[in-house]
């Protein structure tokens, strides 16, 4: 059987299914959407977990489609073999039943509400395009259909607009004598992009208009699906309404609809002969926990599968990092205070935090308490629950972070931070001290930082790695290379000069739970340098001085020890 191409970037679930992309059957969320007797029902996920691929999945079953020649669309032939398919009558009595209305507000990304509401007022127009047919039927009245033009054409007051979705569903009611399907999807995303830019009360009011109409007082509504990272009640978009589900990754129902289980990522790699790598995709892209169900980052996967078989790669990659928005780990540490800061740096080096969570937390409340923080990291995917617990009618979640790939982006984020807060700081005497080979200026700068930036947590050579990188940044001169192969092992960070008359440098960083222990490891740190042969290739390259450089963390101090190739007299501060 040949391969089916890897769907990267494909949201579209009618081109995913004629194209031959490889598709992982989610279709018997159909049958939990019609058992249920929810009229409205919101799912929370984090991005890139599928959520608009079933919403296409959706409206491709429900909808009965008219092609631009008033002629019924059949598109049963796209749920062929699938679980749904095979779930009986019951079920597939409703395929190609419904008129739909399908929108996606993931487009409403513009720096002020203008822009914003024009985006939104495009997708809104489309849709009205999409169904155009029944401005040829009589039983729209030439009223409505003067209304309906105007909004198509996007001449409309945009109060009309604010309540265009309800309008939409009385023409289509009318037209097919069948309650409407309402799909809206990323509904959220205009208002956190509002939140950021400074415009949120504003659109918050638009949405709040649109949202009310359409699934509230909607008398013409079947069924409605919404997708978001957050839930909304505290929004008062939903107020009085009390026929809304909402299913959220504490839940566990529906919670193997988004996302790859463990039975599915194993079938896809052994679909592409690379099921070798089961444990390195479990490490980096596993770990998430919808209810008590175990899942994988979807996007990731298929990104690494298919960068691994196309040979651009041969190791895993942050690809989740590349597309999600990390300005919520952002603002958490901008505006974090010491013990926070604690925090963040205990779950990088694998530990975890207990906090209670309140799911209706929204973007308005983020900075209300610093438990908001958590919970908005935690509904967005930056977090994973390991165990709960309930005290005094409050919800408390253990958590840590899910796998390697979102460590990356805490890793990232917090060296980030580091080089924003410094900005202003001189790094001259720090410089000075790694061109001269002066311990103790290269000591006295580093500690002074510590001290007045960042709160300590063992094991954790990787924080400090990333911190070193960080302030190197800006020394000037040279070419800084991390983890690069060299001699028989890899430095930690090796600075090449661009002028051979400047000492090249090479690092190796060590970190001790107890401060007795620095000295020696700074002398193992030196010994490793020698004995790996890290600095052959310099000496091949020519330099005529190279440094080398044992740094040991403990907490918040740093001792430093310093050696040359060839030998020489060094600094009389430095420390041999």
């Amino acid at each position: 059987m040949p391969r089916r191409r890897l769907p990267i970037g494909i949201e579209f679930y009618r081109e995913m299914i004629d194209k031959n992309y490889y598709y992982v059957d989610k279709t018997l969320i159909i049958r939990d959407l019609l058992n249920t007797d929810a009229k409205v029902n919101l799912f929370t996920r984090p991005r890139r977990f599928g959520k608009t691929l079933m919403l296409q999945m959706l409206r491709t079953f429900f909808e009965k489609e008219i092609d631009r020649n008033g002629a019924v669309v059949d598109n049963s032939r796209y749920f062929n073999g699938t679980g749904i398919a095979e779930a009986g009558e019951r079920y597939t009595g409703h395929m190609g039943r419904y008129p739909v209305i399908s929108l996606s507000l993931k487009s409403a990304k513009q720096p002020d509400f203008d822009t914003a509401y024009f985006c939104l007022q495009e997708a809104i127009a489309g849709e009205f395009a999409r169904h155009a047919y029944v401005l040829d039927s009589d039983c729209i009245s030439p009223k409505n259909k003067e209304n309906y033009t105007a909004l198509m054409e996007r001449r409309a007051e945009q109060k009309s607009y604010a309540t265009s979705l309800a309008f939409l569903s009385e023409c289509l009611e009318n037209y097919h004598e069948k309650k409407v399907i309402i799909l809206i999807d990323e509904y959220d995303v205009p208002l956190e992009n509002s939140y950021f830019r400074g415009f949120y009360e504003e659109m918050i009011d638009f949405i709040r208009s649109l949202f009310e109409s359409a699934l509230k007082t909607n008398a013409n509504l079947e069924l409605a699906v919404i997708t978001g990272c957050l839930r909304i009640s505290r929004e008062s978009i939903f107020t009085g309404l009390n026929n809304l589900r909402i299913i959220s990754i504490l839940d566990e129902g529906y919670a193997e609809y988004f996302g790859f289980t463990q039975e599915e990522v194993k079938a896809l790699l052994d679909h592409y002969g690379i099921g070798e790598r089961e444990e390195e995709v479990k490490n980096w892209y596993d770990g998430y926990l919808f209810g008590k169900t175990k899942v994988y980052n979807p996007w990731s996967v298929i990104c690494y599968a298919s960068d691994i078989l196309d040979q651009n790669t041969e190791f895993p990659k942050p690809y989740w990092s590349n597309t999600s928005s990390n300005s919520i780990v952002r603002e958490l540490i901008d505006r974090a205070d010491d013990a926070v800061k604690s925090e963040i740096e205990n779950l990088i080096a694998g530990g975890t935090v207990e906090k209670p969570v309140h799911e209706e937390i929204t973007y308005g409340e983020i900075h209300k308490s610093q438990d908001n923080l958590w919970n908005f990291l935690f509904f967005t995917g930056y977090l994973k629950a390991v165990s709960r617990r309930f005290l005094v009618n409050t919800l408390y979640l253990t958590l840590e972070l899910p796998n390697e790939e979102v460590r990356y982006i805490y890793q990232n984020t917090v060296r980030e931070w580091f080089h924003e807060r410094g900005k202003d700081c001189d790094y001259t005497p720090f410089y000075e001290g790694m061109r001269t080979g002066d311990c103790e200026k290269i000591e006295d700068f580093i500690n002074d930082q510590l001290l007045g930036s960042i709160s300590y947590f063992d094991s954790a050579e990787l924080f400090f790695h990333g911190y070193l990188l960080g302030i190197l940044g800006g020394i000037g001169g040279y070419r800084i290379n991390s983890n690069r192969e060299q001699g028989n092992g890899r430095p930690d960070l090796l600075l090449e000069p661009h002028n051979p008359r400047m000492p090249a440098m090479i690092i190796e960083i060590k970190c001790a739970k107890k401060y007795a222990q620095m000295d020696q490891l700074c002398d193992e740190a030196l010994a490793q340098i020698e004995e790996r042969d890290y600095a052959a290739e310099l000496l091949d390259e020519g330099y005529q001085m190279i440094y080398k450089y044992g740094f040991c963390f403990c907490k918040k101090v740093c001792r430093v020890r310093f050696a040359q190739v060839p030998p020489c007299n060094p600094h009389p501060n430095s420390l041999l």
